[in-house]
């Protein structure tokens, strides 16, 4: 055994070979692994980790920016959630790393910046949102990577693109109105999800991912404490590059318990098959997947003649109509499960011209006229 090689022999009779794959936060080595069963076999494998760890990461003698990225992404993955960490490594791979990857820290100019903000735009085509999702990845790294090196570099002036306010789908009165009556001609535990979501503002991932045990019966209410996505995952067994994932909502807020509406907790004691560990949507252990729901409600609002309808215009809706009802914003916020009451307000707080009228018309008792 070479001294400093840092190869063991363990108690099952494997070899291990250890090697240092980078630092956390606080400057901690972090240690990766290797077994074989001969000596020989562990030390060529901890070699070939040592080697695809520094490949391109090294020029002149210092870390290239794809080293941080790789540093960054493994020291921050144990905290992160599985889509938000499937999603990083995608943009790094697919945009950080391909234009900044082979630069050292001090290349790195706020006109490069501008330069890779400009290619994302319009040679990419993504849209103002993903880029700035994209930015603000990149200068966490930036910053992660400024402060590990204890290089003294200046800051960078980042400008993220503005996107102008989108208008939100709703749909109107009469349109909700077909809909509702489309959906209770012979309703099925898919036109009952749809139902569900018109009338609880669930997102489509929480409407897949809900349970029977997660509605009560007794207290008319329904727990939201899970969502199935879909993210990018590649497969090695299977072959498939994404793959269904079950696990928490996109944020603490969005846990919440809501009560039910008497027709929606009526149609929970219709539908419920009494096996609580069951999915509501297909009535058995597998969820159901969202494009499949999405594809659904396609076929609903075509039936309908209804148009330009997601299954987000649902919740669109519901807020709309809690607002509509006199809803106070707090409330809303907490039952939509928003991260913060700004969301709600900035989303949905806006008075359609019959409130505006309505309220217009209020001023003659207060005013001379």
């Amino acid at each position: 055994m070479a001294k400093g090689e840092n190869i063991f022999l363990r108690k099952d009779g494997r070899f291990e070979a250890r090697y240092a794959k980078g630092r956390d936060g606080n400057g901690k080595l972090i240690y990766g692994f290797c077994y074989g069963r001969t000596y020989e076999e562990a030390r060529e494998k901890v070699r070939r980790a040592i080697r695809e760890c520094s490949a391109g990461c090294i020029i002149g003698g210092k870390y290239t920016f794809s080293y941080y990225c790789n540093s960054w992404l493994m020291i921050n993955g144990v905290c992160l959630k599985a889509s938000s960490f499937a999603k990083y490594r995608t943009d790094l791979k697919n945009h950080i790393q391909p234009f900044f990857g082979d630069k050292v820290l001090y290349e790195i100019t706020s006109d490069q910046v501008d330069r890779f903000s400009w290619m994302l735009l319009h040679e990419k085509n993504l849209s103002e949102k993903t880029v700035r999702n994209i930015l603000t990845l990149f200068h966490s790294i930036y910053r992660y990577a400024k402060k590990r090196s204890g290089l003294n570099l200046s800051d960078l002036e980042i400008i993220y693109p503005k996107s102008p306010r989108k208008s939100v789908r709703v749909l109107d009165h009469q349109e909700e109105e077909t809909l509702m009556e489309f959906l209770a001609d012979e309703m099925d535990l898919c036109k009952f999800g749809v139902y569900m979501a018109l009338r609880t503002g669930l997102r489509i991932g929480e409407v897949c991912a809900l349970k029977w045990k997660d509605i009560s019966m007794n207290t008319d209410t329904i727990s939201v404490c899970r969502t199935v996505q879909r993210i990018k995952a590649p497969d090695e067994d299977t072959g498939l590059k994404t793959k269904l994932l079950v696990g928490e909502p996109k944020s603490d807020s969005s846990c919440r318990t809501l009560p039910l509406m008497p027709d929606l907790a009526a149609l929970c004691t219709v539908f419920s098959p009494g096996e609580p560990e069951t999915f509501v949507l297909t009535g058995t252990f597998i969820c159901m997947e969202p494009r499949k729901l999405q594809r659904r409600l396609s076929a609903y609002m075509k039936e309908c003649r209804i148009e330009k309808v997601h299954f987000h215009t649902l919740r669109h809706t519901f807020a709309t109509r809690c607002i509509e009802a006199g809803f106070d914003a707090k409330t809303l916020s907490e039952i939509l499960g928003h991260s913060n009451i700004s969301v709600t307000m900035n989303q949905y707080v806006h008075p359609n011209m019959d409130l505006k009228r309505e309220s217009m018309s209020r001023l003659k008792h207060v005013i001379c006229l």
